[in-house]
């Protein structure tokens, strides 16, 4: 009986998922260039919240499975951070001046 409620509870989480998959595209699609960057620092912050909640997940011992989830979940977080972390300071590199003065 334990096994179906995982189940249960593990479609319900990919249904979510891939709704909030959906919607998110739709949404980030209709923003305008100028407000690009403080989007992308909200999406870093999400990132970091992300990690924390894949780290419980993969601390808890739920099950093999949820583990395993988790333990996905905590890699994709972190390569998601960094990468949000190196684009963000490439782009203010951008903003710096030259040895010029220009």
């Amino acid at each position: 009986m334990d096994v179906l409620n995982t189940t249960s509870d593990l479609e319900i989480g990919l249904y979510i998922f891939i709704l909030a998959g959906f919607l998110g595209y739709h949404v980030i699609s209709k923003v305008t260039p100028l407000l690009h960057t403080p989007l992308m620092s909200a999406t870093n912050a999400m990132s970091g919240i992300s990690l924390v909640g894949s780290l419980l997940v993969a601390g808890a011992n739920y099950s093999t499975l949820s583990t395993a989830l988790g333990f996905i979940a905590v890699t994709c977080s972190t390569i998601n951070v960094v990468g949000g972390f190196l684009i963000t300071d490439r782009m203010l590199k951008m903003f710096k001046k030259g040895p010029g003065g220009r």
